[in-house]
């Protein structure tokens, strides 16, 4: 399955392949498995806390076995009885889908006019989407939402929500982001689903108050995990993967910020080694 991610990791992925491929062994035991609960703490959405332990699997049938509290899986290549085992579990479910590139490979492929498909994103099948046509990317992505909601999940990841800091084919800025991020934020919300800001950093400040946690990949490996905390302090999650760095280089740090942390391979499967 293809994922998109920020371009600066596909970069990574190029460079540092024999890196990531030898740390394949599986996780030592944690005490990862007792965290905080991650049971909302008011009201009917779910607000995941810091330090609530997770699972990322975007690639490969979903394996439930993984004793954490929170998954993040694909909305569309899941169902709702995967969805249901989870619960039936004892986890909350995220539903991964992308919300600022098009990708030739989903079911609503073609309800995306040409007008509003930008550049390459780095991975096959993939384009920048034009964040600034609110009105024709709205009912798109009110869809997508509709089918997480629909499957049961308790949440939503909307991905490339940073188009704004890379080659996207259009002219967007800050502001246009800033809105568009808005906008999905308020679906999710409607659709009585927590939502979470994937990656753009610079605009934490301005978005931690309309987004119910955060994801995101690699600011340890960037120097840039700082950026994150106004969501910590806020009471709200921070799922956080490192790809390239070992463990021991990033988690001292970021258990001391709240973080929810672990280290992945870039295909994002079963494999995880946690903080």
């Amino acid at each position: 399955m293809n994922r998109a991610t920020r371009l600066r990791t596909l970069i990574l992925a190029f460079a540092l392949p024999l890196l990531l491929s030898s740390a394949c062994s599986h996780p030592a035991p944690s005490p990862e498995s007792s965290p905080e609960s991650p049971e909302s703490s008011g009201g009917s959405r779910w607000q995941p806390k810091p330090g609530s332990a997770w699972q990322w699997q975007l690639d490969g049938r979903v394996d439930p076995t993984v004793d954490v509290p929170v998954y993040d899986i694909d909305g569309f290549e899941n169902d709702a009885a995967t969805v249901r085992r989870l619960h039936d579990d004892g986890r909350k479910v995220i539903c991964y889908l992308n919300a600022g590139a098009w990708e030739s490979f989903r079911p609503d492929h073609k309800d995306f006019p040409d007008s509003v498909l930008g550049g390459p994103n780095g991975w096959e099948g993939e384009r920048w989407l034009d964040v600034r046509r609110i009105s024709t990317l709205r009912p798109l992505m009110a869809k997508r939402m509709d089918i997480c909601r629909e499957r049961g999940f308790d949440a939503v990841e909307p991905d490339l929500l940073d188009g704004y800091l890379n080659d996207t084919g259009f002219p967007l800025t800050a502001a246009h982001q800033l809105t568009y991020n808005r906008m999905i934020a308020h679906l999710a919300h409607e659709r009585d689903l927590s939502v979470g800001l994937k990656n753009d950093l610079p605009q934490v400040p301005q978005l931690v108050d309309d987004f119910d946690f955060a994801v995101n990949e690699e600011c340890a490996q960037y120097d840039d995990c700082a950026a994150l905390t106004p969501f910590v302090k806020a009471g709200k999650a921070v799922f956080h993967v490192e790809y390239a760095l070992p463990v021991d280089k990033f988690c001292a740090q970021t258990r001391r910020l709240g973080f929810s942390s672990m280290r992945k391979k870039l295909d994002l499967g079963v494999w995880r080694q946690p903080c």
